[in-house]
């Protein structure tokens, strides 16, 4: 779920980009398509505009020392993430965010049950996940249930 909060952030900081492009006196904000060539590159940005980024980033660091190492390694591997699979991610993201919370529920519970499946295995649990009932569904998730969130 910490995955989860740090892709959103950086997704958010993503949207946010643009609206920090325009002076804050500007009487418009440039929308959320602009493409990104019209923004400013990050030393561009003011000492204001950097600080408004990082904040959120800097009170999670601070709030949670012993997360920190997990942090670390969340970003890099989303730097080192090729285009196309953080296209995937930022979808996923958006369809997750699009949930209900039980579904939310259902979701993090087979997300945490296959993780370490390979392909093939994830494959086949889907199948046999709706060829199920729903009455045999709803077991499966008592017998697996999500990970505690934080």
């Amino acid at each position: 779920m910490k995955t989860l909060r740090l892709i959103t952030l950086l997704l958010a900081l993503g949207v946010c980009a643009p609206a920090l492009a325009t002076p804050p006196a500007a009487p418009t904000a440039p929308r959320r398509d602009a493409s990104a060539a019209a923004l400013p590159a990050w030393e561009q940005l003011s000492a204001e505009q950097r600080e408004l980024l990082v904040a959120p980033l800097r009170e999670r660091w601070n709030a949670a020392p012993e997360e920190r190492a997990r942090m670390l390694e969340h970003a890099r591997r989303w730097r080192e993430m090729p285009p196309e699979e953080r296209a995937r991610a930022r979808h996923g993201m958006r369809r997750f965010e699009q949930l209900s919370p039980e579904q939310r529920e259902r979701a993090r519970a087979i997300f945490a049950h296959t993780r370490h499946m390979s392909a093939a295995e994830r494959e086949a649990f889907m199948q046999r996940w709706k060829q199920m009932t729903p009455a045999q569904r709803g077991e499966w998730l008592r017998a697996h249930p999500a990970p505690p969130r934080d």
